[in-house]
């Protein structure tokens, strides 16, 4: 399977996101990892479209959830309900039996039904009312929130956010790419011209030559000693999970895969190590740290932690 296919993947999503090629670069690590991604940001910075971007270009089934307070666990996962006419329960499957699942400012629901999702992320299915139901293959939670700072926002729960193999950050665009945003949408939406590049089964396929994608035991044990740094961080009261050790694992792997290569380097580790670790890790109460200062912190704890060099990786 040619990595071609990725490359004509984000340049069908560049048509609609402008200037943010390495917003996407991590939006696709995380599809081939098979992880959940959760994108953080402001109103109005293209975090949706994102979203919906690589869903057209995927060719697969697309559900969104507009998230609010009075949004209900069976909204998204569905209801069984009394059908008269057959004089039978039925179910109804809510718009989480999809492929793509954007949960759009998920932080805009009560912790409840937030929640909701975390089965369903985890394990590919949900149980209703004794029933377990399979989900859809491949499964991708796209979610969206607003700083938390923003009126009528629910902070996610620690196992809600374990969930997401990473969380980016869109950011403004610059002056020149803001021009062209205006130029390139005043006559019409180009949403509304993407067609599929890429389908289910290559998409399987790329995951799977992904994760073949050659990772040295000393890279794997330089994983782990970050992770058992950041549990050891007096500044920190939840460190990076097994289940963050194994994201920044899977994510490497595809990384490196989209870069071109067979094999993951340090410094693939390295770059994905705040994205996969900044929304996992809670600070200390006492911290001297904040949330707009925890960048500062991992960037502490990758400087702290040796690299394996070449002897180690050839040794």
């Amino acid at each position: 399977m040619s990595r071609g296919k990725l490359k004509s993947l984000a340049e069908n999503i560049s048509r609609v996101i402008i200037g943010k090629e390495e917003v996407t670069e991590l939006l696709l690590t995380a599809l081939l990892a098979r992880g959940h991604c959760l994108i953080d940001d402001v109103p109005g910075v293209g975090k949706t479209k994102l979203a919906n971007s690589l869903a057209r270009s995927l060719g697969l089934e697309f559900k969104r959830i507009q998230f609010t307070p009075d949004l209900q666990p069976a909204d998204i996962t569905g209801i069984y309900f009394y059908n008269q006419r057959e004089g039978e329960f039925q179910f109804r499957p809510g718009p989480v039996f999809t492929n793509i699942l954007l949960a759009d400012e998920i932080n805009r629901a009560v912790p409840r039904t937030q929640s909701s999702l975390l089965e369903a992320m985890e394990e590919q299915q949900v149980s209703i009312e004794g029933t377990i139901f399979r989900l859809a293959s491949p499964f991708l939670v796209i979610a969206t929130q607003n700083p938390l700072e923003l009126e009528g926002t629910f902070p996610l729960p620690e196992a809600q956010l374990d969930r997401f193999l990473m969380k980016i950050e869109m950011g403004y665009p610059e002056a020149a790419e803001e021009v062209e945003i205006l130029e390139r949408f005043k006559q019409r939406d180009p949403m509304q011209e993407l067609q599929p590049v890429l389908d289910g089964g290559a998409l399987a396929s790329l995951q799977e030559e992904a994760a073949r994608v050659r990772m040295d035991k000393d890279l794997m044990k330089y994983i782990a000693e970050l992770a058992r740094a950041t549990r050891e961080n007096r500044h920190l009261r939840l460190g990076l999970s097994p289940r963050g050790s194994l994201a920044l694992m899977r994510g490497s792997l595809a990384y490196a895969y989209l870069q071109g290569r067979d094999y993951v380097l340090p410094d693939d580790i390295k770059y994905l190590f705040p994205y996969v670790a900044g929304h996992r890790l809670i600070l200390d109460y006492g911290s001297v740290h904040s949330e707009s200062s925890k960048g500062e912190l991992i960037q502490e704890i990758l400087s702290q932690v040796p690299v394996p060099t070449e002897d180690d990786l050839h040794g």
